[in-house]
């Protein structure tokens, strides 16, 4: 296969790229899909609108054609849908391919992880919140203790695959949690990334007021043990890493608030129906699902990636500022895949 990479307008490459697979999730965790919007009577996508697996896989056939070597899926909740391994393996065969994980609230791992690893999947990144169940409960918004998300973790971690913990951090939340769910993560050698809380659609009720800021969560982590920073390991790495020193277990901060990375951001993004993002903070996407059922040919759907990432201009993290944060439209955490 002859890869022709493609850049965007500030010479980023389009590398990386994130497909959920559904947008319904068990949660309801107050940073995404929160109850008092998501209710019970929200109607989520029909089955016919979620693009299929073929189509999934041709789709992402054409992005290596055109740079892409990581693939991760995400929702919603992406184990909530049938056969996710059967996914897997098909996406990880495909020419290009160097890595695919996946994103999860880990309840489903213990059933599922082994099958999930025999299928390629090489990595997990699980969201985890809080150790305290109280807490835990509040943030992910349904009754379910951090015990579940720690049985999915240890299946994973039995099957072989590797795994990061996700924390979005809140002040007056769960703040609290940060010293005590670094230290369960470095005493057992689990790199744990904190994730400030963003300002991704529109329905969260982000404040800044609310952002524990990179800068406060490395201070509160290096009372646990001095760290060293890590030197990143490719362009376009999202997280700060740090290493407790005399270890290598790993520390890393998501910071897109305080510290911005639009200047390295090598992402694209597919919703569940097929649209394409060309950043987590954008307005509108572009209908890869209608193109695809209309009869498009591969090198019709490759010269549109083509055409879209080649024009990108997004920096939103870099351009934010308080009348952005409540002017513009952004879409859904839940919808675009985080």
């Amino acid at each position: 296969m002859e890869i022709r990479p493609v850049s965007d307008k500030f010479s980023r490459p389009l590398q990386d790229l994130r497909i959920s697979i559904m947008d319904k999730c068990n949660f309801r965790c107050s940073y995404c899909m929160p109850a008092e919007i998501f209710g019970e009577d929200y109607v989520f996508m029909r089955e016919e609108e979620l693009l299929s697996f073929d189509e999934i896989e041709r789709l992402v056939s054409q992005f290596t054609k055109l740079g892409v070597k990581k693939i991760r899926i995400t929702g919603g909740e992406p184990l909530l849908r049938k056969n996710v391994d059967l996914l897997v393996k098909r996406l990880s065969a495909l020419e290009g391919i160097e890595d695919v994980g996946l994103t999860t609230n880990g309840v489903y791992l213990v059933k599922q992880a082994e099958a999930l690893k025999r299928a390629g999947l090489m990595r997990v990144n699980i969201s985890l919140d809080a150790l305290d169940t109280d807490i835990f409960q509040e943030m992910n918004g349904r009754k379910v203790k951090p015990n579940v998300v720690l049985k999915g973790m240890e299946a994973a971690i039995s099957a072989g695959l590797l795994v990061k913990v996700n924390m979005v951090v809140k002040k007056g939340v769960n703040d609290e949690e940060v010293v005590k769910l670094a230290t369960y993560c470095k005493d057992r050698g689990i790199t744990l990334r904190f994730i400030e809380f963003m300002d991704v659609g529109q329905t969260n009720g982000w404040d800044f007021s609310q952002v524990v800021t990179k800068k406060e969560l490395l201070e509160k982590v290096s009372t646990i043990a001095p760290v060293e920073a890590v030197d990143k390991d490719y362009f376009g790495e999202v997280a700060s890493r740090y290493r407790y020193i005399g270890t290598t277990t790993e520390v890393g901060f998501i910071s897109s608030v305080s510290d911005t990375f639009c200047g390295s951001c090598t992402r694209a993004r597919i919703s569940a129906d097929g649209k394409l993002f060309t950043c987590l903070f954008a307005e509108e996407g572009y209908d890869f699902r209608q193109l695809i059922r209309s009869g498009a040919s591969d090198l019709e759907i490759e010269k549109k990636i083509e055409n879209i990432w080649s024009n990108r201009t997004d920096r939103y993290s870099e351009e934010r500022t308080e009348e952005t944060v409540k002017t513009r439209k952004k879409i859904e955490m839940s919808y675009i895949g985080g």
